[in-house]
């Protein structure tokens, strides 16, 4: 009888363990073969507007709001890009950071203006419960983003 509840208690860790290491789909399925290197998007962004990619990466962060985007790091040090999704249509939850992640989209180089980022500014402050000073606002800023279809999450 012992036997048989030791066997059986190990038959349930390792299915939980093998759960446990798995992965879980977010929006449409990753049809893209080849993955693009963050870094060569952030370093040639023209390049690559309006292309669709596949970019692998550590989830860096995840918004705190509606869950609608995440920041996947490069893999050159300091360098991250968001992976932003329109709201509702894929929500990521706050405990992804530092999941690992495979994600699909399309890239997206716009200019934003200075009252633009004003406001964003303020917006991002108060979420994030920090304070935004405007005279950091300059002038015009490009922004670098890839407009978010379909990811895939390594799951803890």
């Amino acid at each position: 009888m012992k036997r048989s509840l030791f066997v059986l208690l190990i038959a349930l860790l390792v299915t939980v363990a093998a759960q446990a290491g798995g992965k879980k789909n977010y929006g449409k399925e990753l049809t893209v073969k080849e993955t693009s290197k963050i870094s060569d998007i952030i370093a040639a962004p023209e390049k690559f507007n309006g292309k669709r990619v596949k970019v692998k990466g550590p989830i860096v962060d995840v918004c705190k709001e509606r869950g609608c985007w995440i920041k996947l790091g490069s893999d050159k040090e300091f360098e991250s890009i968001r992976f932003k999704v329109d709201d509702g249509v894929i929500v990521f939850p706050l405990d992804l950071k530092g999941s690992n992640a495979v994600a699909e989209g399309v890239v997206s180089v716009r200019t934003v203006s200075v009252e633009d980022q004003i406001k964003s500014g303020k917006k991002m402050a108060a979420e994030e419960g920090t304070t935004f000073d405007e005279k950091s606002v300059t002038g015009p800023k490009t922004i670098l983003q890839i407009k978010g279809e379909g990811a895939q999450v390594e799951t803890k």
